[in-house]
Formats: structure tokens, C-alpha cells, sequence
């Protein structure tokens, strides 16, 4: 039996059973922050998409995570990274360690030749 009217998707369906539960007012906002996280989400790729285009643009190289899995965070500082330790002008201090304060109870050490 056709009615000319489009049929509903079954997604469309489920939200709508779903916010009907929800008393009005807290429907209405809920609604909104929904909207919002579309948009911001939205948003979100249109600046990516706009930085990916600007760093072509420009020539800057792309950092590629290393081939022995999913890289870290220090991997993509490029210019703000931490001086290495052979840059640092500063001699390492090294910290105190809880065996330092053991005086007298602290466990022998060993030699080699013992």
C-alpha cells in the first residue's frame, strides 16, 4: 500500500520513541546540546581539513608515527620538544631515592670479586 509519504528510517524511529520518554523540559535542551555536537563536530573538521591545507601549502613536513606501532605524544612536538641531554648546558642532577636516607640499615653492596 503506497501513500506517497516517504517511510521514516528505523534511526529516526528510535530517537523519537526515546525523547518522547523524556519529560519537556529536559527534552528541549537535550535537543540542543545534540545540535551542538553536531556542529562543534562539524566545526572540528573544517579546521582540520583547513590545517591539513595550509600545512601543504606551506611545505611543512609530515610527521609519521614510527613503523613499530601507534607513536606518542613527544613524537609530533618538532620544535618544542625537550632539549636532549646531550644539548642541556646544565649537569644532571640526579634525585635522592629512598635508599639514601637509610644510614646505617641500608643493604651492603656487593662486589664482584666477593
Amino acid at each position: 500500500m503506497e501513500t506517497g509519504q516517504p517511510q521514516a528510517s528505523i534511526a529516526k524511529n528510535i530517537f523519537e520513541g526515546l525523547i518522547s520518554f523524556l519529560p519537556d523540559w529536559l527534552e528541549i535542551p537535550l535537543l540542543c546540546l545534540i545540535v551542538l555536537l553536531v556542529v562543534f563536530g562539524w566545526i572540528q573538521s573544517l579546521r582540520k581539513k583547513v590545517a591539513e591545507r595550509r600545512a601543504a601549502r606551506t611545505g611543512q613536513p609530515v610527521v609519521v608515527p614510527p613503523a613499530g606501532g601507534q607513536g606518542s605524544g613527544a613524537d609530533y612536538l618538532g620544535p618544542y620538544a625537550p632539549a636532549s641531554p646531550a644539548q642541556d648546558p646544565q649537569p644532571a642532577r640526579q634525585e635522592p631515592s629512598g635508599a639514601d636516607f637509610l644510614g646505617s640499615y641500608a643493604p651492603q653492596q656487593r662486589r664482584d670479586g666477593d
